[in-house]
């Protein structure tokens, strides 16, 4: 039995979740903490994993295992997780009796090419020009679809999905992407499954790169746009804020990558400094949450 969700009534001690990692490597274990606010001794907690519900626009939560009875412990670990999930967690206490509402859901994001659910993003990369129009395709097996947007500003974050600040149509939502837009976007159906996630982001001077992880050996080019010029010369190129490239090409060609090419990267033309995207090789996966909160 999946239960319903219950809201923490304010002034009363809530339940705070934390998970890392954020981004997914195939088979990652995943940690979960649950901090009771305002602090108290006494909790045992119990562990959730968030399932759309998309007829209420919300989530039920399913209980974890070994989680029936609580654990003592304030920290759940999830191993061999390789798709994008949601989870909660609350708690509660015998003397005085009292159990928190569940948690605000947090998520772990996948990189997997090849999930059950998928997204595919047109323009097909990361970054986009500010007041560009973007759309977000969901595939699956499922008829009903919701896009989700994760945006997170200074120590705020915010979780709204498409019907609410875009228009969605069917499988797909589009969107104008504004001045200095970062986010992480992904599918939700009605069945209850995940797609893999992307971060999307926009400004007028971009580094045109994959959207997706890509493979180890693949051949990838890297190049930096600005509106309305098709192609630049004289791009400084950087990995990992280190100069990599610096001359009149305007293009970062990786004929074979590894391991090594993987981080971020941007692009400098005219002393305007692209945003930065993490290039993933699809065998490991770095924390992109970082970018995300940096950028």
């Amino acid at each position: 039995v999946i239960p319903k969700v219950a809201l923490t009534t304010s002034g009363y001690p809530a339940s705070i979740l934390t998970m890392s990692p954020s981004w997914l490597s195939p088979g990652a274990s995943v940690t979960l903490s649950c901090e009771v606010k305002p602090s108290s001794t006494g909790w045992r907690f119990s562990w959730y994993k968030a399932v759309p519900d998309l007829s209420h626009n919300n989530y039920s939560y399913l209980l974890l295992p070994d989680s029936n009875s609580g654990t003592a412990e304030n920290s759940y670990v999830i191993h061999s997780q390789s798709h994008t999930s949601g989870y909660a967690c609350r708690a509660d206490r015998r003397n005085p009796h009292f159990s928190t509402g569940y948690s605000e859901p947090k998520f772990a994001w996948s990189i997997d090419p090849h999930p059950a659910a998928s997204l595919s993003v047109s323009p097909d990369r990361e970054q986009h020009f500010t007041s560009e129009s973007v759309s977000i395709h969901c595939k699956g097996d499922s008829p009903q679809w919701i896009v989700k947007e994760f945006v997170q500003l200074n120590d705020k974050s915010k979780l709204s999905d498409c019907s609410t600040w875009r228009t969605m149509t069917g499988s797909s939502c589009t969107f104008t992407v504004y001045s200095s837009y970062k986010a992480v976007c992904w599918c939700e159906s009605g069945s209850g499954e995940f797609s893999n996630a992307v971060n999307i982001t926009g400004k007028n001077l971009l580094l045109v790169s994959p959207v997706h992880p890509v493979t180890e050996g693949a051949s990838v080019t890297l190049s930096c746009r600005r509106r309305g010029e098709n192609k630049l010369s004289d791009v400084i190129f950087y990995h990992n804020d280190k100069l990599i490239q610096n001359d009149s090409r305007g293009e970062l060609k990786i004929s074979a990558v590894s391991q090594s090419d993987e981080g971020f990267y941007k692009c400098e033309h005219s002393g305007e400094v692209s945003p930065q995207s993490c290039f993933i090789i699809f065998i490991s996966a770095l924390n992109c949450f970082t970018f995300l909160l940096i950028m």
